[in-house]
């Protein structure tokens, strides 16, 4: 596996759909559960997977109509890592409100 070279915040916001889902999940509903367009979402899947954190396969469902679904789940290290970065940004996002809350500069100019 991979590490991935710059984690943005819609490449975490994919990974955090991606562990909230049970199992495998269809891209669509990583699109829904992010927000994200499909021209973001898509791009970023595919580089997760070509860098081993996902894998994926087509939904094999004959009985469902339209077309059919990619579906896309972490593999075992991938899962680790991605728990990794989503803890990560959560210490990054409490140390800055705690800094907000104490009254100390968070890195942003302040003009009058």
């Amino acid at each position: 596996m991979q590490p991935i070279q710059r984690v943005t915040a819609p490449t975490l916001d994919v990974l955090e759909a991606l562990l909230a889902g049970d199992g495998a999940v269809w891209g669509l509903l990583v699109i829904k559960a992010t927000g994200r367009q499909a021209g973001t979402v898509y791009p970023i899947l595919e580089r997760l997977e070509r860098q081993g954190w996902i894998r994926s396969t087509w939904d094999d469902d004959a009985d469902r109509p339209g077309p059919r679904r990619r579906l896309y789940e972490f593999t075992a290290e991938g899962a680790e890592a991605a728990r990794g970065l989503l803890d990560a940004r959560q210490s990054a996002s409490d140390a800055a409100a705690r800094a907000a809350r104490a009254g100390r500069p968070t890195g942003r100019a302040v003009t009058s």
